[in-house]
């Protein structure tokens, strides 16, 4: 539902209205994800070259804000991927990354009218676009073979109302689909010594996943462990509020679940499932299983807190609760006794029937990067662009250097041994640039196919996936009967509409006001529904309606489903 993001996916994406889901953030390099749309046939070629230079150009240095809090500051010259990119174009980007609250952020560049040159703004494009911060890229994107190659199927659904194109998204699949064996979208994680406790049963009820972290909590009283938090900070409320869409059986289409027979789009906020969601929060609460400041935390605090060990369960999106998560994994490669504090994926709706948690290929309309209207030189930017689009390059981005980050067998297949594994931990992915390259530019989307038959993402590569698991990974997906994460969860049913949170919607529109609307109600009420005191929660839950009530929720709805049925009559 919103997010962690793509166009409104990110996607996330990210990224992110609440309700909206970023794509993968370190591109399958670890246990990255990206949500992904149809594949399309766009193999490189002769002609994949960036168009030449008259002369050699001077060095030049370009800044880059990134909405999102997932790496720190740093030019990309001094990571190993970012220097290689300078060599090829003289051109180096100095990204800075969001600090405190996106809105205000955007809004201070808007007030001066004093814009970085590139932006990826998240969930703040929409505040862009209607200052109109964005230069128009349509005539640029005809100049470069490379963006019109891998973007040419989806420059339709790129264009902005009055016909030209203002950014570039993220999720574009080249090549053919490559499924994802990790867990990069929605989940119930739990710890895996809790599991094992308790003889690794199969959970499938949120009733059944809770009982087991109340009864390791009970036992472990002198540890100081947190049941369960939630992150609510700023846009990625909604990996709170998306939750009750998720237990009903859908995927994360934002704020609707659309019916799969008549394909009406149908809001959840008010319905019994939301209230049974929120109660079962206010139960955890009452009994000291809830963490209380998981209203305030900011993102960093939050991962801080996944990463501590002392919080058993949670629910989120794998590329957004990554970081913290593979932190754990780092810890338990050098130490497998340090494996009991790794989060296990658990797939879960209200009855134990079919989940949706895994996202089908969709192509998120609403996230991406724009150059902004105080560019020095847009075209040196695009010639930057078009040159990483080079197949070549996004083997750089995503694989790095035979020899160093990879090689290759005598089938041409790419693997990376046991060595390289080991190496490109968290700090290796910031140094070397992957974690800076992994999103947040023009590429290939995560499950696209190289043009040999290789998977664009190292951990989507069935090689690299099994090399990768510990034996402590390989025993516990063992006592489950699978071998991959995702064979855990259902195999997602195709939507062409997917993902819907990325239909765009006009600034100032029925619509978007409605979103902002229930975004303000949420973020108010949700926080007294769960901290409430149990004999309270009826009350509280009655004035949420109350507040409910006053938007045109059937309006939205009704506009919802027209998308909705457009785009299945597009895909005719």
């Amino acid at each position: 539902m919103a997010k962690k993001l793509l166009l409104t996916c990110m996607a996330a994406i990210l990224v992110f209205t609440a309700a909206c889901s970023k794509d993968n953030k370190n591109n399958g390099n670890n246990n990255g994800n990206n949500a992904s749309p149809s594949a399309v046939d766009s193999s490189p070629s002769a002609s994949e070259s960036t168009p030449a230079s008259e002369a050699p150009k001077d060095k030049v240095t370009f800044t880059f804000f990134n909405g999102v809090a997932n790496a720190p500051d740093a030019n990309m010259n001094e990571t190993t991927i970012g220097k290689i990119l300078e060599d090829q174009t003289g051109v180096n980007f100095k990204m800075e990354h969001l600090v405190g609250d996106l809105k205000a952020k955007i809004g201070t560049m808007i007030a001066s009218n004093d814009y970085p040159d590139v932006i990826d703004p998240d969930a703040g494009i929409d505040q862009l676009l209607d200052a109109g911060a964005f230069i128009d890229l349509t005539d640029l994107i005809e100049k470069y073979p490379n963006i019109k190659r891998v973007y040419g199927p989806y420059l339709s659904q790129m264009k902005a109302a009055d016909g030209k194109i203002y950014f570039i998204p993220f999720s574009n699949v080249v090549g053919g689909y490559t499924p994802d064996p990790n867990i990069n979208q929605g989940a119930f994680w739990i710890q895996r010594r809790v599991l094992k406790e308790a003889g690794y049963p199969k959970l499938k009820t949120l009733d059944e996943y809770t009982k087991l972290i109340e009864d390791f909590v009970a036992k472990h009283k002198n540890e100081g462990l947190t049941g369960l938090i939630t992150l609510t900070h700023d846009w990625r409320f909604f990996a709170t509020s998306n939750v009750p869409m998720h237990l009903d059986g859908y995927p994360n289409d934002g704020n609707v679940e659309v019916d799969m027979t008549t394909f009406e789009a149908k809001t959840y906020y008010t319905t019994d499932s939301t209230k049974r969601w929120l109660q079962k929060l206010n139960d955890l609460n009452s009994k000291g299983l809830f963490d209380k400041a998981s209203f305030v935390d900011n993102y960093d605090q939050y991962l801080a807190k996944l990463s501590s060990k002392k919080v058993v369960g949670f629910f989120d999106y794998g590329w957004q609760s990554g970081n913290a998560r593979n932190l754990l994994k780092d810890a338990a490669r050098q130490d497998p006794a340090q494996d009991d504090f790794v989060y296990q994926p658990m797939p879960l709706t209200w009855d134990g029937g079919k989940d949706q948690l895994q996202d089908p290929p969709g192509f998120v309309k609403n996230r991406g990067l724009g150059i902004s209207v105080s560019a020095r030189d847009p075209e040196r930017i695009m010639e930057y662009w078009d040159n990483l689009l080079k197949e070549e390059n996004q083997v750089l981005r995503s694989w790095g250097i035979k020899g160093e980050t990879y090689e290759v067998d005598g089938n041409g297949r790419f693997f990376r041994t046991e060595e390289q594994i080991k190496k490109i931990d968290e700090p290796f992915n910031l140094k070397f640039g992957f974690r800076y390259y992994a999103w947040d530019w023009p590429q290939y989307g995560t499950n696209s196919t190289l043009s040999d038959g290789n998977a664009l993402a190292p951990g989507y590569q069935p090689e690299v996936f099994q090399m990768s698991l510990t034996a402590e990974d390989k025993l516990i997906l063992d006592k489950y009967g699978v071998k991959t994460y995702a064979e855990l969860f259902a195999k997602p049913d195709d939507r062409v509409w997917f993902p819907a949170w990325g239909i765009p919607k006009a600034q100032g529109s029925p619509e978007q006001i409605w979103e902002t609307t229930k975004d303000e109600i949420t973020k108010k009420y949700y926080p007294k529904l769960v901290l409430a005191k149990p004999a309270d929660f009826e009350k509280v839950w009655g004035d949420y309606l109350a507040a409910f009530s006053k938007l045109d929720t059937a309006g939205y709805e009704k506009w919802y489903t027209a998308q909705i049925k457009a785009a299945i009559d597009a895909a005719k």
